[in-house]
């Protein structure tokens, strides 16, 4: 059974990655830091909302170089591996919020996923 407070954005979730001078000028910006505006820019198109009491499930799409008996054991398995979940949840703060200061509660996990997915909901 599907919950309707639940929203499901199609994108995969990046890092907020530590940014020199250079990556915030845009000169000769590192991939990483491409990806993360990249998601920024992707989060406002998809216009995703982030609520002062919030569940997020961060979907992380599994190497297509694993083999499909691999992908079946980790499907909806914890994700423990890098990127770090508050690395996450900060850049998806970053991408929806100017300021995050009224936001009070985060529940959050990271899991294995076919594809990269965000899910958010609204806690009462």
């Amino acid at each position: 059974m599907i919950d309707i407070n639940v929203k499901v954005y199609s994108i995969t979730p990046v890092p907020a990655p530590r940014m020199t001078v250079r990556d915030r000028w845009g000169t000769n910006q590192r991939p990483c830091v491409q990806r993360y505006f990249a998601f920024k820019d992707k989060v406002k198109e998809l216009n995703i909302q982030v609520y002062e009491k919030t569940k997020i499930t961060f979907f992380m799409p599994m190497p297509h170089s694993w083999s499909e008996k691999k992908k079946g054991k980790h499907y909806l398995e914890p994700h423990k591996k890098t990127p770090d979940i508050d690395n996450l949840i900060k850049a998806l703060l970053d991408a929806t919020l100017k300021n995050d200061s009224h936001i009070w509660q985060i529940e959050a996990k990271k899991i294995w996923s076919d594809s990269g997915l965000i899910t958010i909901e609204e806690l009462k």
